[in-house]
């Protein structure tokens, strides 16, 4: 039975690691294999290139910042899709609406975003955690790179995400409740598309 890519997604700080973790973690305990994958993934040379300009090593216009993190997806393809080939569950802590959130919230063409990345393997789940923006300031004060410290873009992210969510069925849950109380609520779901394979 070929393997499912659950995508994590929100803004900073709104607890997509600590989630796709923790569902990792119960779905290995329920007897599933699964794998956690993180995107941009800074092991790459792409990946690397990535965190120069987050951190202001590098000058890029939003264009070129979006097609460097597809680019990063791209990389990690062939590995995605031997993972799903082997029936692995890939929970994702960001994946393809990340590029059309942050994006369309720096002025770029959403179509055009998601025509970009029609050839990776699509979520068969996503699960927004939305959070306030102010709220993202309030978990992270120090090292915030330069998307975390501009509210009004994170004002923006969060309505694409909404937007998408609201298109694309996605499971959107309350990121500001109880990790324990999200935890549950993310497996509860996931378990029951799971039985329904």
């Amino acid at each position: 039975m070929p393997g499912q890519l659950i995508a994590f997604e929100g803004l900073d700080q709104s607890g997509k690691q600590t989630q796709a973790e923790r569902l990792r973690d119960r779905l290995k305990q329920e007897g599933h294999k699964a794998r956690l994958v993180s995107f941009p993934d800074y092991g790459t040379s792409i990946g690397e290139e990535i965190a120069r300009a987050l951190q202001g090593e590098r000058e890029y216009g939003p264009d070129v910042m979006q097609l460097l993190y597809i680019a990063n997806r791209y990389e990690r393809k062939p590995d995605l899709l031997r993972w799903l080939d082997g029936g692995l569950l890939l929970v994702c802590d960001r994946y393809m609406a990340s590029s059309v959130a942050y994006g369309e919230a720096q002025g770029l063409d959403a179509a055009w975003l998601t025509e970009l990345q029609r050839f990776l393997p699509a979520a068969s789940l996503t699960v927004l955690l939305d959070i306030h923006p102010e709220t993202a300031v309030l978990r992270k004060s120090v090292d915030r790179d330069r998307y975390e410290r501009d509210v009004a873009l994170q004002g923006r992210v969060r309505e694409s995400y909404r937007r998408q969510a609201s298109a694309g069925g996605w499971l959107v849950l309350d990121g500001e409740r109880d990790k324990d109380a999200i935890a549950d609520a993310v497996f509860s779901s996931v378990a029951s598309r799971l039985a329904r394979r």
